[in-house]
């Protein structure tokens, strides 16, 4: 059942029933804006490169993505922060990449 966090009967004025409920504007927006905005921006090359929603019918994605977050923390270390191919933070690569293999996870578990 759902309830005001600070006790106010549903009925009454100033009732929010959202106790319990996940804080997303202050719980990832607010705590991670930069981070967001560059996974959007990821998430725009790769549409251009591949398709829009594209990534969610990739065979194996949940290997294949973890390869792919894999790779670029190598790449990383390796060539530097800024990937030559898309001039993409490679560091933003790999949340891209986290981010579509946690996706998977937590669709495979519903």
């Amino acid at each position: 059942m759902e309830t005001d966090p600070n006790g106010i009967g549903r009925n009454q004025p100033g009732a929010k029933l959202d106790a319990g409920k996940v804080p997303v504007l202050r719980g990832a927006l607010q705590y991670f804006p930069r981070a967001i905005k560059e996974l959007a921006k990821i998430s725009e090359v790769g549409s251009k490169k591949y398709s829009w929603k594209g990534w969610e019918k990739v065979p194996d994605g949940i290997n294949r993505y973890g390869d792919a977050l894999a790779r670029h923390l190598l790449a990383e270390e390796i060539e530097g922060p800024i990937d030559a191919d898309t001039q993409c933070l490679h560091a933003a690569q790999v949340a891209w990449n986290a981010m579509a293999r946690l996706e998977l996870i937590l669709r495979n578990a519903s």
